[in-house]
């Protein structure tokens, strides 16, 4: 048996010995709190909130959430991450930060700046070790383990102004691969460093064949995409006549189900699909066995975890956090509620509301599911329509017609006196009848959202959607300068963002409308 695959193998062993320890979530979470607190009382920030004070806490949890205040990113950066990009240690970590990561979510808002510090990217290279160890419970050829890895992200060509890089996380991480791991890893170096989106392409279709890839990671347009180039740059029916041995797919930023049929097609058989959440701020959480798509939150690896429910008690009309909003610690979350996530972490991160809500599916085993964004989800009228609730909704569609939807965009709009949700659906070929689509996707909201089967009947119009090219919806990235890397498509857009999409996509295609 070749050598990772025997590392791997024993990974596996000594993880089932480990587990006979077992520890409760809110132990592991405590652990990791009072780590946190810690290594940080030094810091500017620890010092402001006397965290050697807090940390003799017997109740540390309640004390935390009272002492610290809820923090969003502006809020963040404008107290303290400011200081950290004019080259001032210990602000809210220890030492220098090093790295940024470029974020602007799906808000289309100007480029965030998170903090990466070495103790995160050790965490993170935690968690992805952690996660290739665990893959033998997908029943996964111990032989693949000696073939290749394509990791499609953004560039590891990061900006630099002589203190400290910025660029995407995954090209940050990229380029701080583990030495054992590096001979492994596609595209390579060069090939990574480009930063042209189209050339970077390019440079992998031609590559490809010389390349023996058993797994891919990355987020799914951006992987389809690459994989119908390489298809098309050789002449082939399909990825696996390049790549016999690819098996496996981790996939994250997005929700897959919109792309699968997309990628059924590119696909001579299927593949084990590994949901992971690995967001700027940190990775909170991956797919451990094959009997869920449900992700296992990492309990201890530097990141301390909170939970606001997403009511309109704790949130606002515009997706905002109320002052007065609660948090609950681990232990005492309920399955199937809607949970904002508040994250602390070894980046400098304090009681962070990262943007995302998270349903936990089985609270034992500390299991969620990504339901949405915390500002992108319609409820013009009080129908409380979720991201979770439109990916479900469009996959059932994509069903029922045959038809592959892998992207789609919604916008909130008066309809006279009343109020209607304007849908925009990426689709190749463009179906004949578009009415239908719009029937199908209305009955199946009702059916995931009783909020929106009530403003049905009431002011809420039935959808109008209109169906475009999915090249549009990639052109649209490509005029923002956002091809590639971990840039996802909005599912929800604002009023002044949705009058451009209609603008660029009536100059760009005609669309087929209801």
């Amino acid at each position: 048996m070749p050598v990772l695959a025997k590392i791997i193998k024993r990974g596996e062993k000594l993880g089932n010995r480990l587990k006979t320890k077992y520890f409760s979530p809110a132990q592991l979470q405590q652990r990791t709190l009072r780590r946190l607190l810690r290594k940080a009382a030094g810091t500017a920030f620890g010092q402001y909130y006397d965290f050697k004070e807090l940390i003799k806490s017997e109740q540390l949890a309640e004390d935390f959430s009272a002492a610290i205040p809820i923090f969003d990113y502006d809020r963040m950066y404008e107290q303290w991450w400011h200081l950290t990009l004019r080259k001032v240690e210990n602000v809210t970590w220890k030492g220098k930060v090093r790295y940024f990561a470029l974020s602007s979510g799906t808000s289309g808002a100007p480029s965030k700046h998170i903090p990466v510090t070495d103790d995160m990217l050790r965490a993170m290279r935690r968690a992805s070790t952690r996660m290739l160890f665990n893959l033998p419970r997908f029943h996964i050829n111990p032989e693949l383990f000696t073939k290749h890895m394509l990791m499609l992200g953004g560039s590891t060509d990061l900006k630099t102004n002589g203190d400290y890089y910025v660029g995407d996380l995954s090209g940050i991480n990229a380029g701080k691969l583990p030495f054992w791991f590096r001979p492994f890893y596609k595209p390579g170096v060069q090939i990574s460093r480009i930063n042209d989106w189209n050339l970077r392409i390019e440079e992998i279709a031609k590559k490809a064949p010389q390349w023996d890839v058993a797994f891919i990671a990355g987020i799914p347009s951006w992987l389809q995409l690459t994989m119908e180039k390489i298809i098309e740059y050789h002449g082939v029916q399909t990825i696996h006549d390049i790549w016999p041995n690819l098996t496996v797919f981790a996939h994250g930023g997005v929700h897959y189900e919109p792309y699968r049929k997309g990628f059924e097609r590119l696909l001579a058989k299927p593949l084990v699909c590994l949901d992971t959440y690995l967001a700027s701020e940190g990775f909170i959480a991956y797919q451990n066995r094959p009997e869920t798509t449900a992700m296992k939150l990492l309990l201890n690896n530097g990141i301390y975890m909170e939970f606001v429910p997403f009511t309109e008690d704790n949130f606002d009309a515009e997706g905002a956090i109320r002052p007065e909003a609660r948090a609950l610690p681990i232990e005492a979350v309920q399955e199937n509620v809607n949970y904002a996530l508040l994250i602390s972490t070894c980046s400098g991160a304090w009681r962070y509301l990262i943007g995302d809500t998270v349903r936990f599916t089985d609270v034992k085993r500390s299991e969620i599911v990504i339901t949405g964004r915390t500002k992108h989800y319609l409820s013009i009228c009080g129908e409380h329509l979720s991201v979770d609730n439109m990916n479900s909704a469009v996959q059932k569609v994509e069903e029922m017609l045959n038809v592959a939807i892998p992207e789609f965009t919604v916008s909130a709009a008066e309809a006279g006196s009343f109020f209607t949700h304007r849908w925009y659906l990426g689709c190749d070929p463009l179906p004949g009848n578009t009415t239908e689509i719009a029937r199908l996707l209305d009955e199946e909201l009702k059916k995931v959202n009783d909020d929106y089967g009530v403003e049905r009947k009431s002011v809420l119009q039935s959808p109008q959607v209109q169906v475009a090219p999915v090249s549009v919806f990639y052109r649209w990235h490509e005029k923002r300068g956002k091809m590639g890397g971990q840039n996802k498509f909005p599912r929800v857009m604002k009023k002044d963002m949705f009058a451009e999409w209609e603008a660029f996509v009536k100059e760009t295609a005609p669309v087929q409308k209801q």
